[in-house]
């Protein structure tokens, strides 16, 4: 075989806790880079039904069998041990069946560096795509409230990670700025790549039966764990409804989580069973139309040491769907959202309400944010933005166009 004759870079994802493709994130990632002309493959964990292996729109899916789920610092221990170890074992049957040029690892887990130290050695190349700051959720999550044994550990991890990658992919300036601090790395070595709605992500037809139950509609979407603040939204909620007298609204809760339980004795335990429709998971379809229709959005995570360095996927979705949104003062928040949002002072879910009642009676306001929102998403802020800078970080940070491995170093 011709020793010059180009071939496709060859790249395998590692995704641990979303199965391919419902992590949105990666799904786009790896589509963007397939239609760059690169050999995409992914692992990730099975969801119910799933084929073992299969091809989505051009890229290769190998699954393994999901952990058990749990709770507790021993459960995730255990999750992650399992998962990094049966990625590892997927991940050589790949190597030895086909060959890969780069090892790209989403977090969580930072454990994943482990599975790229393996094939080091063979010249891969090892592409950090950080997507959550572990020891800030772990402060955030278990509210710790000292720097314990356990957070020095996933400093640790997350040290080894940022020390292995030849490129960092962060999704904000805030992790951007973790990755050259904490991680040691050059300006040179981290990419900025933002999480963004594609920009056919636009309004829809109202949903008539929506719009009938209340004149005023409030939507949330998002996962719902102890560290995304749906508790303060409720509380918020609460002093909207009782301390403020607006019994006039219905507070629209997409999404699912595990703290959903808790979320549901909260609304009990407040009385707002009449102000609130937990929709649970729903279709693309139906997230679009239900946002589409309420007046106001709101991004109630509360300020604690992940929430303010991170940048909130349901921001960027409101933001495209031009809907005014209330959230508490947080950096990346007020970075992705500027004047499309109003800001309550952080944690205070009294005034929370209070602003989300000025937008309720401020119909002109809320078209003017979201006309400022939807021109963000479309100017800067889509994923379709996103997507080339992606692909300039292989070609500029590894120096790997998508035709540059030779046939010489096929495997």
């Amino acid at each position: 075989m011709n020793a010059t004759m180009k071939q496709p870079v060859r790249i395998l994802m590692l995704v641990e806790n979303n199965a391919y493709p419902f992590d949105v994130r990666v799904r786009r990632e790896a589509t963007a880079l397939q239609e760059a002309g690169y050999d995409v493959t992914v692992i990730a964990p099975r969801a119910t039904g799933q084929p073992w292996t299969e091809t989505i729109n051009g890229v290769k899916v190998h699954r393994f069998p999901a952990p058990p789920g749990g709770a507790g610092l021993l459960s995730y221990a255990a999750e992650f041990l399992y998962a990094t170890l049966a990625m590892l074992a997927v991940a050589l049957k790949v190597f030895f069946k086909h060959g890969f040029d780069v090892i790209h690892a989403a977090n969580p887990p930072d454990t994943l560096f482990i599975v790229a130290a393996v094939f080091k050695p063979f010249g891969v190349k090892f592409v950090f795509d950080h997507h959550d700051l572990a020891p800030e959720t772990y402060l955030s999550r278990f509210q710790r409230p000292k720097r314990n044994a356990v957070y020095w550990a996933l400093r640790l991890l997350e040290r080894c990670t940022f020390a292995l990658a030849d490129l960092v992919i962060a999704t904000n300036e805030s992790y951007k700025a973790v990755a050259m601090s904490r991680g040691h790395k050059r300006a040179d070595q981290v990419y900025v790549v933002r999480n963004g709605p594609p920009l056919a992500f636009k309004p829809c037809s109202p949903d008539p039966e929506l719009a009938a139950r209340a004149p005023n509609l409030v939507g949330y979407i998002g996962t719902m764990g102890p560290q995304d603040g749906v508790d303060y939204w409720l509380r918020a909620l609460h002093e909207l409804v009782f301390t403020l007298k607006r019994k006039d609204v219905l507070a629209v809760v997409i999404g699912d989580g595990d703290a959903m339980p808790q979320l549901r004795a909260l609304a009990k335990e407040l009385a707002l069973e009449p102000y609130i429709w937990f929709t649970g998971r729903v279709t693309d379809q139906q997230v679009l139309s239900y946002l589409s229709t309420v007046q106001v959005c709101v991004q109630p995570d509360p300020l604690n040491p992940l929430n303010d360095k991170s940048t909130m996927n349901k921001v960027m979705e409101y933001m495209a769907l031009s809907k005014p949104i209330v959230a508490f003062d947080l950096c990346e928040t007020k970075r992705s959202a500027q004047e499309a949002a109003i800001y309550a002072p952080p944690n205070d879910v009294l005034e929370f309400a209070k602003k989300v009642m000025w937008l309720m009676e401020n119909p002109g306001e809320r078209e003017r944010m979201g006309e400022i929102g939807r021109m963000r998403v479309m100017s800067s802020l889509a994923w379709d933005h996103s997507a080339p800078r992606l692909v300039q970080a292989y070609v500029q940070g590894l120096s790997l166009e998508a035709g540059n491995r030779t046939a010489g170093n096929l495997q």
